[in-house]
């Protein structure tokens, strides 16, 4: 089994990327942020987020709000923590269930995994980087959100050591650099 950690702050293309590497090493491709969203789906835990940040979370249907909650948690490191707290569990044991299954490539995709045990695992680590007007812009249009709420969520994310990484991606958006990319890791990781 090897695993390949691709991180980068959101709208860089890292997404993209992790999906056509999975593609192409015919591996399984992990988006860590869906399980999140899976996590604060789950009864227990959206009771616990509510009993914290008040029933104001919940959506018309009683589940929890992400644009809401992100309002909340992306201004205050000591709430971002909080939630952290609460989902991680779901999410560790979610990821470790997934490590379980006879599969020669993880792909695993996710802004802050150089923060868990998760990342001390991986075989190989990619940062995708692009031009941050170019990225804003994307999320924006993409996530269909306010730049308000945009700077919210900027000022919760990682700065990244470049000395960290295997490979770093510039991300210019275009195929061609994509592709060539893409290929320079499928040639290297196959070789290890």
């Amino acid at each position: 089994m090897k695993l390949i950690g691709i991180t980068g702050k959101t709208g860089t293309g890292k997404s993209t990327i992790a999906i056509v590497l999975a593609q192409k090493l015919n591996g399984q491709y992990i988006d860590i942020d869906k399980i999140g969203h899976q996590a604060t789906s789950d009864p227990y835990i959206a009771k616990k987020l509510c009993n914290i940040f008040g029933n104001e979370l919940l959506d018309l249907n009683g589940t929890i709000d992400r644009k809401k909650l992100g309002n909340i948690v992306f201004s205050d490191t000591d709430k971002m923590q909080i939630l952290t707290d609460i989902t991680w569990e779901y999410m560790e044991q979610e990821l470790d269930k997934i490590l379980l299954q006879k599969q020669q490539y993880f792909i695993f995709d996710w802004a802050l995994l150089p923060k868990v045990k998760f990342w001390d695992m991986c075989n190989m680590k990619i940062l995708v980087t692009s031009d941050d007007t170019v990225r804003k812009e994307r999320i924006l249009e993409r996530d269909h959100i306010t730049p308000e709420y945009l700077e919210k969520r900027e000022a919760a994310t990682l700065d990244y050591s470049k000395l960290s990484f295997d490979f770093i991606f510039n991300n210019d958006y275009t195929k061609q650099s994509m592709d060539a990319f893409i290929e320079a890791i499928y040639t290297n990781i196959t070789t290890i």
